[in-house]
């Protein structure tokens, strides 16, 4: 299966070098490439590629409204956004993934994690990145009020999901989350697979805004 692949981005140099990453690649393709949000929802909606790598700022539409536009455009399924962004300044980042985006990377991460988070928003994953995306959504998170209710839905959770649970707001991987639990990788994944669903959340990135949003997480103090 080949994922195509639709590149937003308002800087040619940035759009040119990232086709050509994703286009060595065999088992992905670069079908189109637009310089603003405009243009970005335009083509998504004529090419409906599989991913869309997204700049969260361009000029005439910025990439949170052409998140929000692109996934809401289509009845059936809508392509997977993957924002793209500079450290510590898009602090609005986190209301990307509330519009859908299945994670987002830094421009100048290694080109192996923006390859790997290309194919985990394909097969329904979504890119959190400890070092990265935790801080953003510490950011978020501190300028509004936590509340001190429980959530009920939490008590859903078996003991075992309540561990995954927290283990995947802390930005564990699957594979750190096994080791420390002392059990499978398959068998995290169908954990965390029922805190989804049980929770009524898409991925492990929406886990996460959701803990912070309810007061389950707080920022890390200053260093």
């Amino acid at each position: 299966m080949t994922v195509t692949v639709l590149i937003a981005d308002d800087q040619a140099v940035v759009r040119a070098g990232l086709a050509m990453l994703v286009g060595s690649q065999p088992d992905l393709t670069v079908v189109g490439q637009a310089a603003d949000g405009v243009q970005a929802t335009r083509l998504a909606a004529e090419l409906a590629p599989d991913v869309v790598l997204m700049d969260i700022r361009m000029p005439l539409m910025d990439g949170l409204q052409a998140t929000r536009r692109i996934r809401s455009a289509s009845a059936g399924p809508s392509p997977r956004v993957v924002i793209l962004t500079t450290y510590d300044l898009d602090e609005y980042v986190v209301d990307a993934l509330r519009a859908g985006a299945r994670g987002f990377l830094l421009k100048h991460a290694p080109p192996e994690e923006l390859l790997h988070g290309i194919r985990a928003a394909v097969d329904g994953g979504a890119l959190l990145s400890p070092s990265v995306t935790i801080r953003l959504i510490e950011v978020f998170a501190a300028t509004r009020p936590q509340p001190v209710r429980r959530p009920p839905a939490l008590s859903r959770l078996t003991p075992r999901e309540h561990e995954v649970f927290d283990l995947v707001v802390a930005g564990r991987t699957n594979t750190e989350i096994g080791r420390a639990l002392a059990i499978a990788e398959t068998t995290v994944k169908t954990h965390l697979g029922h805190v989804l669903e049980k929770l009524g959340l898409r991925d492990r990135v929406h886990a996460v805004i959701f803990a912070y949003d309810h007061g389950l997480a707080r920022p890390a103090p200053p260093e």
